[in-house]
């Protein structure tokens, strides 16, 4: 294997050490956040309940208007398009099928938050604070955790099809949105602040592993090119 090959295969497979990391860490503090719902029998915490109420007493119209028109985009057929759309920008050569690989990629985080959520099965805050229609098991938050996850899949995707000094403000775009998307259920009044938090650690879990997984295939097509290439009578 020539000696530059062999340095950018080193290199690739210390990247991977970075979300093995993430996804380890944020794991371990999800868990820790398991076990203090399931210890408290899905009752909120303190910082939960004074978020919560600060959120259903200041809410103008204006700003409910504001936070619905932000919530609805993090779930459903919008956060699917998203998705797919960070795909495509990410595969430039068959923008088909990154945009599936996004779509799907979504769907492969929904399996352990629905899978997490029927089990802790935490109620929501009282439906009397809603200021918008909510469904389902409150932890861990599935708008935070889809809006997170397309995020992550739009950074990805623009971090590859944008150069220059560009990039950097056009990678924050997704990261606020998501923020937003987050916050947007607990001002509204439909998320405790800790299944918010639970659809972030659980998204940056997903997002660590796949990372990982991704450099690791990288280093493996890397590393088995020159043989194949080596090849002949």
């Amino acid at each position: 294997m020539p000696h530059s090959q062999t340095a950018a295969t080193r290199a690739g497979g210390a990247r991977w050490r970075l979300p093995a990391a993430t996804a380890l860490v944020c794991s371990a503090l999800l868990g820790a956040l398991v076990v203090a719902t399931v210890s408290a029998h899905g009752a909120p915490f303190g910082a939960d309940r004074a978020l919560h109420g600060w959120a259903v007493r200041h809410r103008p119209s204006w700003a409910v208007g504001a936070a619905v028109a932000v919530t609805v985009t993090g779930s459903g057929v919008p956060a699917y398009l998203l998705a797919a759309f960070g795909g495509a920008l990410a595969r430039p050569g068959a923008r088909w099928l990154g945009a599936l690989a996004g779509a799907l990629a979504l769907v492969s985080v929904q399996v352990p938050r629905i899978a997490l959520a029927c089990r802790l099965a935490r109620p929501r805050p009282p439906a009397a604070d809603w200021a918008w229609t909510a469904s389902g098991h409150a932890l861990p938050s599935g708008h935070t955790t889809t809006s997170a996850a397309v995020a992550a899949l739009l950074t990805a995707g623009a971090y590859r099809a944008v150069r220059g000094r560009a990039r950097r403000p056009v990678l924050m775009v997704p990261v606020l949105w998501a923020v937003a998307v987050g916050a947007s259920r607990v001002y509204l009044g439909m998320h405790w602040p800790t299944d918010v938090l639970a659809g972030w650690l659980l998204t940056a879990s997903w997002a660590g592993l796949s990372g990982m997984f991704l450099v690791l295939l990288r280093c493996r097509k890397t590393a088995a090119a020159p043989s194949v290439e080596g090849e002949g009578p």
